[in-house]
C-alpha cells in the first residue's frame, strides 16, 4: 500500500472530529509531499533539528508538532516554528518554555506529556506531579496548555484500552476545573497500531507514522 492509499484508508475509518498528525520523522520531504497533496496539514517530528531542516522546505501553510522530548537548551529554535509543543514534561522545561517564548513576544501551546505506564524510559509528568505542574502553568503569561498527550507501554488491546480510558479520565477530571492557562480541548493519545481502540476510549488526535509513510529508515 502506498502513501496516498494508507491515508485514504485512515481517512475512511477516522472521524473528521478526530486530528491525524502524520509523524515524518526520518522521511524525506518527497513523501511528505504525497501526504499533503492528500490535505495532511500536521506533521509530527520527535526532534528539533530534523523541524527545522524541512521548515524552510516545505510549505508555509502546514502545523509543525513536536512530538518528543524537548531539551531546555533547544527551545529557543523553536520560536515561531511550532504549532503545538506535544511534550511539556517538567516544570523546568514550562519555566524555560515560558522565558524563552516571553522574550520573543510569543504564546507557546503545549501539551501535558503524562507518563501514564509509570515506565522509567519514557518522559512525562507522573500522575500525582499532574496538579502541581498545572499550577505552575497558572503562573505563566506565555504558555497555554491545549491538553494531554500520552505514549503508552507496548501490549496487548486490553492493556492499551486500559492505559487510554486512565488517561480519559484525567483528561475529563481537568475538563471540569477552571484555569486561566489550561483548557482540556486536546487529547492527543494513539499511534499506528493502536489509533482505533484510543479513538474509542476517548482521543480527538492520533499520531501516524507506519501508518501513513509504511516502515521507518533510520539509516536515512
Amino acid at each position: 500500500m502506498d502513501i496516498k492509499k494508507r491515508i485514504e484508508h485512515l481517512n475512511n475509518k477516522v472521524s473528521d472530529k478526530v486530528k491525524i498528525i502524520a509523524v515524518s520523522k526520518t522521511k524525506p520531504i518527497e513523501d511528505m509531499e504525497v501526504a499533503y497533496n492528500c490535505g495532511i496539514r500536521d506533521f509530527g517530528e520527535n526532534k528539533v533539528q530534523e523541524i527545522l531542516s524541512k521548515y524552510d522546505n516545505f510549505h508555509k501553510d502546514v502545523r509543525w508538532h513536536l512530538i518528543g522530548h524537548l531539551q531546555t537548551n533547544k527551545v529557543k529554535y523553536i520560536v515561531g516554528k511550532v504549532s503545538l509543543i506535544q511534550s511539556l514534561d517538567s516544570i523546568n522545561l514550562l519555566k524555560k518554555i515560558d522565558k524563552v517564548y516571553g522574550n520573543n513576544g510569543k504564546i507557546a501551546n503545549v501539551l501535558i506529556q503524562i507518563n501514564i505506564g509509570r515506565e522509567e524510559q519514557k518522559y512525562g509528568i507522573l500522575e500525582e506531579d499532574l496538579d502541581e505542574l498545572l499550577q505552575e502553568i497558572e503562573k505563566c503569561e506565555f504558555v497555554r496548555a491545549k491538553g494531554i498527550m500520552v505514549i503508552i507501554p507496548k501490549g496487548n488491546t486490553e492493556e492499551n484500552r486500559m492505559y487510554f480510558k486512565r488517561t480519559y479520565d484525567i483528561y475529563n477530571r481537568l475538563k471540569t476545573k477552571s484555569y486561566k492557562n489550561t483548557t482540556m480541548n486536546i487529547l492527543s493519545m494513539g499511534m499506528s497500531g493502536d489509533y482505533e481502540v484510543a479513538i474509542e476510549e476517548g482521543s480527538n488526535m492520533i499520531r501516524i507514522g507506519q501508518g501513513i509513510f509504511g516502515k521507518r529508515d533510520y539509516n536515512n
